[in-house]
């Protein structure tokens, strides 16, 4: 895979990058990093652009395309790259086009990580906001004021390859607010659709991953088996244990039963004695009278 990644400073483009670095095995090619790879590999075009640096004078295009000319050569290069930092406008991308064809290659895919700009000075504001706070030292050049200056920068120069790529059906736009393993999702199924295959170390590694996790897994749904017969056996348990509250519920309720039938009963007797005895007394009492 061929890819440019295009989006404002602080959108995250070094971490993408990184990410589809390691899953991809392609290279990231950062134009800073290979002018100095080729001053100091002292190659023609590396000793053309350290000519020019140290009269204080900006690298042109036509060196600039010719440092990556040579870097994509390389044999890290062949399964693919991504470059960083180029191309930053519509010439350096016309440029670009025209190596590519000249070299019979092509590029696969422009990713325009977008983002909120306001959320983006917010954030720094924020994060310069702590630093100051807890007494760390800020950096010069990432500061609010800074970073407004590059996200005019990036509007003015690198925006317009943003129609460029669209009108070649190169572009594909991705939510760079999102959080980074989303943005990453995103772009592989982005990259997916586009025919990008990971390399079979990629596979290997993510198979012998699972094969790794497969032992515990069995280990687990065994477990979980074992564990099935002793829930089954507390389920059916439960109704037996239900009856047996029933049953007990039922005992408790006739011994209450009886308990009262024998109280009324007894209160029945002790009343009809009382007023037997009663009454036994009174024909006495008459008796007795009428003998006098």
């Amino acid at each position: 895979m061929r890819i440019i990644l295009l989006g404002p400073p602080g959108s995250g483009k070094g971490t993408q990058a990184q990410l589809l670095v390691q899953r991809y095995g392609i290279v990231q090619l950062s134009t800073g990093e290979m002018l100095r790879a080729a001053v100091a590999a002292g190659t023609p075009v590396g000793l053309k652009a350290k000519e020019i640096m140290a009269s204080g004078g900006l690298v042109p295009d036509d060196v600039v395309v010719g440092i990556i000319s040579d870097r994509i050569e390389q044999p890290d290069a062949k399964h693919g790259f991504i470059l960083d930092g180029f191309p930053r406008t519509v010439p350096q991308a016309e440029a670009l086009d025209e190596l590519l064809k000249h070299k019979h290659m092509k590029l696969d895919a422009v990713i325009e990580l977008r983002v909120n700009e306001s959320a983006l000075l917010s954030r720094v504001e924020t994060r310069v906001a702590q630093m100051r706070e807890r007494g760390e030292e800020v950096r010069l050049d990432d500061t609010p004021e800074v970073l407004t200056k590059r996200l005019a920068s990036y509007r003015s120069q690198t925006e317009p390859l943003i129609h460029y790529y669209s009108e070649r059906r190169k572009l594909s736009t991705i939510d760079g607010m999102m959080a980074i393993d989303e943005v990453t999702r995103a772009i592989h199924r982005q990259l997916l659709a586009l025919g990008a295959v990971e390399p079979k170390t990629h596979g290997k590694t993510r198979a012998r991953s699972a094969a790794k996790a497969a032992p515990a897994k069995k280990a687990a749904k065994r477990a979980k088996a074992a564990r099935k017969p002793a829930k089954a056996a507390q389920k059916a348990a439960k109704p037996a244990k239900s009856a047996k509250k029933t049953v007990k519920g039922a005992k408790k309720a006739a011994k209450k039963a009886a308990k009262k039938a024998a109280k009324k009963v007894a209160k029945k007797t002790a009343k009809k004695a009382v007023k037997k005895g009663a009454k036994k007394a009174a024909k006495k009492v008459t008796k007795k009278r009428a003998k006098r």
